[in-house]
């Protein structure tokens, strides 16, 4: 009895921290965007504010994934030694990518906009972006790595959340949502292709009909 209570802890303490870090970095990321949202005209504020914001921004969209692989760490070196430095190390990684993000940001036409969704749609399609989402549902060493090839996976939809707008938390759940189906569900082709021919249109429609799409020009 006492071993299945062992495994049950090593099973639900881990599932329960990183569901709440996820839950905690919604609410975070909600308040603060509050008003913010300018569609691609948005300003990013501070370096501090928006780092900081990112990275809340990155527990909310990403950790939900990392569930199966906490698990798997959880039950083989316990709960705190699987999700504290697994889960940090993985959102450094992410942190990272915000601080780039923010040296290279400008806001933009909405021109722009539709190339880069354009952009992330071929990516889809890419060698690269295939090896990375395999290794980013496999088990790896750390979270930093496991982060690394989790950027390689998402990068094209995160730079698509940018190019949109990055304080948007309706663009957020939107693009949540095929992040989180990738790092759990086996690729597959005919599904993928669809998804990238779709992005490829929809950055189509923005440089045609850019006021088809709600959000995307700040309000007058």
């Amino acid at each position: 009895m006492i071993r299945n209570m062992r495994v049950a802890y090593r099973t639900v303490a881990p599932l329960v921290a990183t569901l709440g870090l996820a839950a905690a970095a919604w609410v975070v990321t909600v308040r603060q965007m509050r008003s913010m949202d300018k569609g691609v005209a948005t300003q990013l504020g501070s370096f501090t504010f928006f780092v900081a914001l990112w990275a809340a921004m990155m527990a909310a969209m990403m950790v939900p994934g990392l569930v199966p692989a906490v698990l798997s760490r959880g039950r083989r070196t316990g709960p705190v030694r699987a999700v504290v430095p697994f889960v940090a190390s993985y959102l450094v990684v992410w942190t990272l990518v915000g601080a780039l993000i923010y040296a290279l940001y400008r806001p933009h036409g909405t021109s722009a906009a539709g190339l880069i969704v354009i952009a992330a749609g071929l990516y889809e399609l890419t060698r690269l972006k295939q090896h990375c989402r395999r290794c980013c549902r496999a088990r790896t060493r750390s979270g930093f790595e496991f982060g690394l090839y989790c950027v390689g996976s998402s990068i094209g939809l995160m730079v698509m959340l940018v190019a949109l707008g990055v304080m948007s938390v309706t663009w957020m759940l939107v693009i949540a949502a095929p992040v989180f189906a990738q790092k759990l569900l086996p690729a597959k082709p005919a599904v993928d292709v669809r998804l990238a021919l779709a992005l490829v249109a929809f950055g189509i429609l923005i440089i045609a009909a850019p006021g088809s799409v709600p959000g995307l020009m700040p309000p007058m």
